[in-house]
């Protein structure tokens, strides 16, 4: 099993996430044994993050991963569920559902708990009965670990979202039939950019991408390296830094094995190209004079593997929000780097970040070159 970068967090997450949205049926109901024995499995080839929701399998797949977990599994890996947003009423359905949810999953804690399924509408309706406040006093108590959320809207609704809290991770729709729709390679990128680990969902869009049409399979078939559909799917996200883990909701023992297997062989292209080796960790922060400090350092990186174009754009924009929308209360660029060192000393990667800063400012801020090393 290969492991990737979980946003800003100090976890490695496996290239692979089990989603227990379709577990295997038998007359109509979860096939309980080939269940549990199916998260076992994945778990024993190395996968560490499974999802499940209030809704899959009617409540089943809450209770059914529960069980899977017993024996030391639960140990090994990393629980994520979801409130669901649409049934909630009042603020009182937080502790509720989230009650009933650990009663499921037979466990004391959570460690990502997601906002399910957020929207232009459920939003503002979770926002406003203070989910932000009720979430972090839960997991002051220890009642789970991160928030999230997962999306199902248009890119506009997504930036609202991602920008409005310090997430730990969003779940989202994504393949390579959705690089314009939904929140789309621009909102996964820029969730990226501020540590929030992506995790892609529907990654075989449904199972619309197991059996692509005769020509695009003509095109495959002239690659040098053969791959099967969903191994072309797979690979084309796990090919993106920004991707942390890739959600398949895994119905059969063959599903598991294969998609196990080709994780295993999975890499990202762009290995190497980040040459800043900033992991977000955020000891640098606070700067004394109000630079973003990761945030700089990744946008720098971001141009180095995909071009100055956007990257620039970025550091743009923070310009703009703080003098024109005074979003920041104060510049964020590495402009405001005074050269103090005290982020160098900091650093536990060892990075010389005040002399980073000024490169930085030259390559993004002025259209200088971007420089390999300092």
């Amino acid at each position: 099993m290969q492991y990737r970068r979980f946003g800003s967090l100090d976890f490695s997450v496996s290239a692979l996430g089990f989603g227990a949205m379709r577990l295997p049926l038998r007359a109509g109901t979860v096939d309980e044994p080939l269940a549990i024995s199916m998260i076992r499995s994945a778990v024993d080839h190395g996968v560490n993050y499974v999802d499940t929701a209030w809704p899959y399998h009617d409540g089943a797949s809450e209770v059914i991963l529960g069980k899977a977990l017993r024996d030391g599994y639960r140990d090994r890996v990393r629980i994520a569920t979801k409130l669901p947003s649409w049934l909630v009423k009042t603020a009182s359905d937080f502790d509720r559902f989230l009650e009933a949810q650990l009663e499921r999953l037979q466990v004391d804690h959570l460690d990502f708990y997601l906002l399910h399924s957020l929207n232009h509408n459920a939003w503002p309706k979770l926002r406003d009965l203070g989910i932000i406040s009720w979430a972090e006093k839960a997991m002051a108590k220890g009642r789970f670990r991160h928030l999230g959320f997962s999306f199902h809207d248009d890119a506009p609704s997504f930036l609202e979202v991602v920008n409005a809290y310090d997430w730990a991770m969003c779940q989202v729709q994504y393949n390579y039939m959705d690089v314009e729709n939904g929140p789309g390679a621009a909102g996964v990128k820029h969730a990226a950019s501020r540590g929030i680990a992506v995790v892609v969902m529907e990654p075989l869009l449904g199972g619309k991408l197991v059996s692509p049409p005769p020509a695009v399979q003509a095109v495959w078939d002239r690659a040098p390296r053969r791959r099967s559909a969903t191994g072309w799917a797979l690979d084309w996200l796990w090919d993106q830094p920004e991707v942390s883990t890739v959600l398949s909701g895994m119905s059969t023992p063959d599903q598991v094995e294969e998609n196990v297997a080709l994780a295993a062989q999975s890499k990202t292209a762009y290995e190497g190209l980040s040459l800043i080796p900033c992991t977000k960790c955020g000891y640098c922060m606070p700067c004394p004079h109000g630079v973003d400090i990761p945030g700089n350092l990744g946008v720098y990186n971001q141009a180095m593997m995909y071009g100055a174009e956007s990257a620039r754009g970025q550091y743009a924009w923070w310009q703009r929000a703080f003098e024109v929308n005074h979003i920041y209360p104060a510049d964020i660029r590495a402009v405001r780097c005074e050269q103090c060192g005290e982020c160098v000393d900091k650093c536990p990667q060892s990075i010389p970040i005040s002399t980073w800063m000024p490169v930085i400012h030259k390559a993004l801020g002025e259209n200088g070159p971007l420089v390999k090393s300092v």
